[in-house]
């Protein structure tokens, strides 16, 4: 009954493939995903159902009132997240050379998409740049200060980040939840805080895997 309950959803393809997951030994942040993608793994719960849905409804709207012509996303993942979306020119960069081969092949065709490993970016800017569950996958310290700098150098006008805004310990190895806003004043002079918009789906233990601990956070570059 418990097992008709569970795979009785939107996620049904996705819940298979989890509790069918091999384990993935922690290393460091990139190989980790790497290898995650390489046994057929996949960018999270958060990318499938509802939430794929919530983000994409926030998103392609903010991209049509503000006339975003060109985006670059940086944690590309595996494209679920991005076949829901309304973009006019969109770069996807990411850590994982299988998942920009597979985003590349899956979009083939797409002449508005254009996917690049993080070695072969180069420094190329967007009217918005973008984060989608990343941050908190960060867990080394330059890690996420060289992906914070190049997430807003590469924004034209909006940065978007979605991501949790708290420091907390966290007993997987490949998460680290961390204050970023912090950081982001501290250290980002040239963009001011715009707007929070919390998840229509607030994080809860009962729901995991339809439910998120992160919020939309949008900044615009100074006049």
């Amino acid at each position: 009954m418990l097992a008709r309950l569970i795979f009785n959803t939107p996620l049904e393809g996705f819940l298979r493939k989890v509790l069918n997951k091999p384990k993935i030994e922690f290393t460091n942040s990139s190989e980790y995903w790497d290898l995650r993608y390489q046994k057929e793994g996949d960018s999270g719960a958060g990318s499938y159902g509802r939430l794929a849905e919530f983000k994409a409804e926030i998103i392609n709207q903010f991209v049509k009132e503000h006339q975003i012509e060109s985006l670059i996303e940086f944690g590309c993942g595996d494209g679920a997240q991005l076949a829901l979306a309304e973009y006019p020119n969109y770069i996807g960069v990411d850590v994982s050379k299988t998942i920009i081969a597979t985003c590349t092949e899956k979009f083939a065709g797409d002449e508005t998409k254009r996917f690049v490993h993080t070695d072969e970016y180069n420094q190329e800017q967007a009217d918005l740049s973008m984060s989608l569950d990343v941050i908190y996958h960060l867990v080394e310290d330059p890690i996420f200060e060289g992906y914070m700098r190049n997430l807003f150098a590469a924004a034209k006008r909006y940065v978007i980040i979605y991501s949790s805004d708290k420091e907390e310990t966290q007993i997987n190895e490949h998460v680290r939840h961390r204050k970023f806003t912090q950081w982001v004043e501290r250290n980002i002079k040239d963009f001011e805080f715009v707007e929070k918009i919390p998840n229509k789906y607030p994080y809860s233990e009962l729901n995991r895997n339809q439910t998120s601990f992160a919020d939309f956070y949008i900044y615009k570059r100074r006049a």
